[in-house]
């Protein structure tokens, strides 16, 4: 039987359903690698919008940067796996950061994930999605069977569809605490 390793100042609750994430982190910069690695992951699917690069910027902040060059550090794959339809920005973004991508992913529907998993050639045992949305990223992740981390949003700034669900997720992360708050 296989037990969860946590860090000793995690403070997120485990999955609940389908709309529940493994963990819960304040941003991307602070999830941290060394568990990644203990819990066996070795492909990181990254969201790119209010993950990886705010909605109101071009490019992603340095602590983004660095984390993403330390995940590398680690031995860790990474992928974009984005549903931004502009696939020369996701493309940009995707060489910026030295990573893989699959673009128009249609998340929540877990077809992309698989796809990253398939090219990377790592099994969901394996695999982490982290996002900023409980409704794509979250959803999509637990669809494919893998591991999720969800952290907040880096800006305020969404699609108009966006904020309508934002609402709903505010609803589904009640009582949740976020590492790093």
């Amino acid at each position: 039987m296989s037990t969860t390793r946590r860090s000793p100042t995690a403070r997120s609750k485990a999955r609940r359903g389908p709309f529940g994430a493994t963990r819960y982190v304040a941003s991307l910069p602070l999830v941290d690698i060394d568990w990644l690695v203990g819990e066996g992951v070795r492909l990181v699917l990254l969201d790119r919008d209010n993950t990886c690069v705010p909605r109101d910027a071009a490019q992603a902040p340095a602590e983004v940067l660095d984390w993403l060059e330390r995940a590398r550090a680690a031995g860790l794959s990474l992928w974009l796996v984005s549903n931004n339809f502009h696939s020369s920005q996701v493309g940009r973004t995707a060489r910026e950061l030295g990573v893989n991508v699959v673009d128009h992913a249609m998340k929540p529907a877990p077809f992309a994930l698989r796809r990253a998993m398939r090219r990377a050639g790592v099994g969901p045992e394996a695999t982490v999605m982290i996002g900023d949305q409980v409704f794509t990223d979250v959803v999509a992740g637990n669809l494919a069977g893998v591991r999720t981390v969800l952290v907040r949003p880096q800006s305020r700034r969404d699609l108009w569809y966006t904020h309508v669900f934002r609402v709903f997720e505010r609803l589904a992360l009640l009582g949740i605490s976020f590492d790093g708050e």
